[in-house]
């Protein structure tokens, strides 16, 4: 698989509102996602169907996604799955793309975040490759723990590289190596992509980084380097992995992947009035 010449920014805001407790009203999300529609992002993670009970801050992604103005922006949406319920009840949205699923390496998270063993969550996505497939949709797997463990289960590169390759086996033509709770080191994330990216070429990675404020461009620039072109970010570093023990990590500041991407002349199409726009958008959609 040839590497495009530019980044593919994948913009979070469902990463970004979905660990706050108060809900953010639904026409506040409508007009931060559609002010963000407008800044030239490949891709916006734009909901979940999942439990209520679960992401209660998510329980009205359809009707967000009923009033989004898809009228004049080439960024396609994805939304995040757990079960095959959920993805039959997201592909019923024609202007969704992708839909997400979230398979971890580590047996606790599994359990914890989609009550599913691994081996239960396998058999889901084969389900979720043909619900796609049926309904002109693509899956993208996020790999959840893809950089460390913090259970005390075992935990190493081997791990990443023989899930990687089942889950390609399965039909998955994305896979996100998602740094759960921000231990990835350049080594490890060099060797990661550079080792995938070789031995799976049919496959597209993305780097899902979580990051200090002092370690993002050593991250971006180790898996950039090792052939990685698709990033996820979010606007101001908001989100992240509430088992994180440092309140400093959070999710790769979507701006300093712009930055980078302008830097190294990597830049898509990208309207920076409507990056300001959204950004000050941003900072009253979210507690700060």
């Amino acid at each position: 698989m040839a590497t495009t010449e530019y980044l593919k920014i994948i913009e979070c805001p469902r990463d970004a509102m979905q660990g706050i407790h108060d809900f953010i009203p639904t026409s506040k999300k409508i007009s931060y996602i559609n002010a963000l529609l407008q800044v030239g992002f490949d891709t916006l993670d734009a909901g979940s169907f999942v439990s209520s009970k679960a992401i209660p801050q998510m329980r009205d992604t359809a009707e967000v996604l009923n009033n989004l103005d898809m009228s004049d922006t080439d960024t396609k949406l994805l939304t995040i799955v757990a079960n095959g319920r959920g993805a039959e009840e997201a592909v019923q949205f024609d202007q969704v793309s992708y839909l997400g699923y979230p398979f971890s390496v580590s047996e606790i998270f599994q359990q914890r975040n989609t009550n599913k063993s691994i081996k239960e969550s396998e058999a889901l996505v084969s389900e979720l490759v043909e619900i796609c497939d049926k309904h002109n949709k693509e899956l993208v797997v996020y790999i959840s723990m893809g950089f460390g463990n913090p259970y005390n289960e075992e935990w190493n590169v081997n791990i990443v590289e023989d899930w990687s390759s089942k889950l390609a086996s399965s039909g998955v033509k994305i896979l996100s190596l998602s740094d759960t709770i921000g231990t990835s080191t350049p080594q490890t994330i060099e060797y990661l992509f550079g080792t995938l990216i070789k031995n799976l070429p049919q496959v597209e990675f993305g780097a899902h980084l979580h990051t200090t404020p002092d370690t993002w461009r050593e991250k971006v620039l180790s898996a950039y380097n090792s052939g990685c072109r698709r990033f996820d970010g979010a606007i101001k570093g908001f989100g992240g992995c509430p088992m994180a023990a440092d309140d400093l990590v959070g999710n790769m500041p979507t701006e300093k992947l712009l930055s980078f991407a302008q830097e190294l002349k990597l830049g898509k199409e990208i309207n920076m009035l409507a990056f300001e726009s959204a950004y000050n958008r941003a900072l009253q959609t979210f507690p700060i």
